[in-house]
């Protein structure tokens, strides 16, 4: 057992991207802050299934060929092989939860020929 607080930790991009307070060896969880406008490069897991918990904000997600916009309270579940796109097209920021699992440490592929639906 242990216990983290998120002070410790800093996300990786300044005050934007994910903030890992657990990383392995079963899976990962952290953080994620987005400012307005950001976004985060398509990409999808051969292995590890992700889901994204809105703790506040919204943020605009793509999975393959679907678009959704999830708010506070609202968790989704992308499976391995789903490719996943999330910008921040809102004025304020958003912070959520993501946890990847079972762990591996190598198991982002970012496709070269991703085409991102219309977003809203």
């Amino acid at each position: 057992m242990y216990v983290v607080h998120e002070d410790d930790f800093e996300y990786r991009f300044g005050n934007s991207g994910p903030k890992y307070l657990m990383k392995g060896p079963r899976m990962n969880f952290a953080l994620v802050q987005f400012q307005p406008g950001e976004d985060f490069k398509a990409h999808y897991h051969n292995v590890m299934e992700e889901n994204f918990y809105i703790l506040e904000g919204e943020l605009c997600i793509a999975v393959d060929d679907e678009v959704r916009l999830l708010k506070k309270g609202q968790m989704m579940h992308i499976e391995p092989g789903e490719v996943h796109y999330c910008i921040n097209k809102s004025d304020r920021p958003v912070k959520m939860v993501s946890t990847l699992a079972p762990y591996q440490e190598k198991d982002k592929i970012e496709p070269d020929d991703y085409v991102c639906p219309e977003l809203p």
